[in-house]
């Protein structure tokens, strides 16, 4: 038992997550509240896990999904998978217990295993954002423009500037030398909090709100020439009228995708930013909640998916069916009516 308990001035017991000097403390919830935490963090992992394994699969194994814009979804349902898998359950642990127990190592590597796959998460909308663009805005010169080499460049710049920016920060001693004077306070034992600091906390409120301004802008664009596809599609043949149709839906759908991002990382973006300034003050329960309520977008993808993609569900229904089994399925037409 790692958490300890000394009596304070109050005559109320206090726990600490370790028997050391300058531990952080513990809040210790009763055991109902703690099963039912664990409960519905677990279904959370399970949804957020489950539902994009189905994604990745569908377009991995369907041909007719594999176009340039399926594979940045594809990218974008491994980043959130490997978050639910790699992250969740070891937050899932800090939240309840609100002490980390795992030592420095594994603090260093879900830290950033966090940070990668969140900051991956957002590059990718912006890309799938600029993929939409150029179907909507430039039909003709869309499929010469942005072809499956394309949309390969643009899932390494995904993960590749991800993993350097946070390799830098966390691997290397430039926080603890060189921003040194960023630094609030040195943190507590058991709280894993490496990049608790006024620098870390200004640097990512643009890191999140540039890609969400470029997605921003370019989806008002896709709105604007979308409204003006659907006033002239009286004047295009079945077929043209018919793409011009799935290319709209498909920028809808990944539109809400962005606004439902948007929604679920405001809250911790700002506070994290207005945070510094204030010297940290916001209570770990409300901090663990705005975290938590970011995690829950990467659970969102696949449910927004079900509801809104004709082709999604004709792949669920074939996977989760003998069918699947077939030779013959992998070439099935999903798109077709």
């Amino acid at each position: 038992m790692r958490a300890v308990f000394i009596q304070s001035t109050q005559e109320h017991p206090v726990a600490f997550c370790y028997q050391v000097n300058g531990s952080c403390p513990r809040t210790v919830h009763p055991l109902g509240i703690q099963l039912v935490i664990y409960l519905a963090c677990a279904a959370g992992m399970l949804i957020t896990v489950l539902g994009n394994l189905f994604v990745a699969f569908a377009v991995s194994y369907f041909k007719a999904l594999h176009t340039p814009t399926n594979f940045l979804l594809l990218s974008l349902a491994l980043a959130d998978m490997l978050l639910g898998l790699l992250v969740l359950p070891l937050s899932t642990i800090r939240s309840v217990e609100s002490c980390w127990f795992f030592g420095d190592f594994l603090c260093r590597l879900h830290t950033y295993l966090d940070t990668l796959f969140c900051l991956t998460s957002i590059f990718h909308l912006c890309f799938i954002s600029i993929d939409r663009h150029c179907a909507i805005c430039d039909p003709l010169l869309y499929p010469s423009k942005f072809t499956v080499r394309v949309a390969l460049r643009y899932i390494l710049a995904g993960w590749g500037v991800p993993a350097a920016y946070t390799s830098f920060f966390l691997y290397t001693d430039v926080v603890e030398t060189r921003l040194s004077q960023w630094l609030e306070e040195m943190p507590c034992v058991g709280s894993c909090q490496l990049l608790l600091n006024k620098f870390w906390g200004w640097l990512n409120f643009p890191l999140f709100f540039v890609p969400c301004l470029i997605m921003i802008s370019l989806y008002v664009k896709i709105f604007v020439v979308a409204t003006r596809q659907a006033q002239q599609i009286t004047t295009l043949s079945k077929s043209l009228a018919g793409a011009a149709k799935h290319e709209r839906k498909a920028a809808k759908t990944l539109g809400i995708a962005m606004g439902i991002y948007l929604l679920c990382w405001l809250p911790f973006t700002i506070d994290t930013m207005v945070d510094s300034l204030l010297h940290f003050i916001t209570p770990p329960l409300v901090f663990d909640i705005f975290i938590w309520f970011a995690y829950f977008n990467s659970a969102c993808n696949p449910i927004i998916y079900v509801f809104s993609y004709q082709w999604f569900r004709k792949a669920l229904k074939l996977m989760l069916s003998r069918k699947v089994f077939s030779s013959h399925t992998r070439i099935v037409d999903l798109y077709q009516e």
